[in-house]
């Protein structure tokens, strides 16, 4: 699929470089820095993500933590002033050259927002919507990617039979895990969730964290968290982001019994943030 990303003409910066990406490895960010404008929010931070793993990012309001997740698949670039400079490899290419394929590059990884955002049609048009316009148009080929998505999002049995209904009549756990299902659809290997059981009760959040905890088998997963005990529950490693610094990274067990750092461990217990 990697090459599908680089536009016809290539730049030295944009060829693979696969000497620099362990095999465990799906990303490689070094020296990243995110400008808005004048202002920094990301100060040089490197850190390997691995596959098929759970990386979640914690730290307070405004830390930069976002700012980084959406500059993975380059939905910074829709914010005028927003320029990165320093490296994130995928599969040994370079995803911040210019010669990047964006929208390529955004269905190899996919995002999942905060706040569900189902379009205003049928459960079924939502998950087809944008496999027809990449050009799948068969009906059985569709219907097939559709099940197969659902079911990946543990939602098929809740709707098989109501496809056809207004997404907007789900509820809000439901609709949350349409979204992940039409993101599953496009066939990604990296999914991005920026909060994405926020806004939802305790037990829609439990179906997807339960579903987060399936999805890792086939993806690779980096969640942006602002719940401490939800991080600790589902991931394998943890990143604590503070005033655009990555002040610590390493397994979730560590960060959350014997972190390194001090400031780790006042925002863990709760004495800032």
């Amino acid at each position: 699929m990697v090459p599908a990303l680089m536009e016809k003409k290539t730049v030295e910066n944009a060829v693979p470089n696969h000497a620099q990406l362990n095999k465990e490895d799906i990303l490689k960010v070094n020296n990243l820095e995110i400008f808005y404008g004048e202002k920094r929010a990301v100060n040089g931070i490197s850190m390997d993500i691995n596959k098929n793993s759970i990386t979640a990012l914690i730290g307070p309001s405004g830390c930069g933590k976002s700012t980084f997740l959406r500059s993975i698949n380059r939905m910074n670039d829709l914010i005028p002033g927003a320029r990165a400079e320093g490296e994130i490899l995928y599969e040994g290419l370079n995803i911040l050259s210019e010669q990047i394929n964006v929208v390529a590059l955004r269905k190899e990884i996919g995002m999942v927002f905060q706040k569900p955002n189902p379009f205003p049609k049928s459960i079924y048009a939502n998950i087809t919507h944008a496999l027809k316009f990449s050009g799948i148009r068969k009906k059985n080929e569709l219907d097939k990617i559709v099940e197969e998505s659902l079911r990946k999002a543990a939602l098929w049995d809740e709707v098989k039979d109501r496809l056809h209904k207004s997404a907007l009549s789900l509820s809000g756990g439901q609709q949350q895990r349409l979204c992940i299902a039409r993101t599953i659809a496009m066939k990604p290997t990296v999914m991005l969730l920026d909060e994405p059981s926020s806004a939802l009760d305790p037990i829609s959040n439990a179906k997807v964290e339960e579903l987060i905890i399936d999805l890792k088998k086939d993806y690779s997963i980096i969640i942006v968290t602002h719940n401490m005990q939800q991080a600790s529950r589902i991931s394998d490693k943890t990143a604590f982001f503070l005033s655009g610094d990555l002040i610590e990274y390493d397994d979730t067990e560590k960060i959350f019994t014997n972190p390194a750092v001090k400031k780790t461990e006042e925002y863990i217990s709760g004495r800032f943030g």
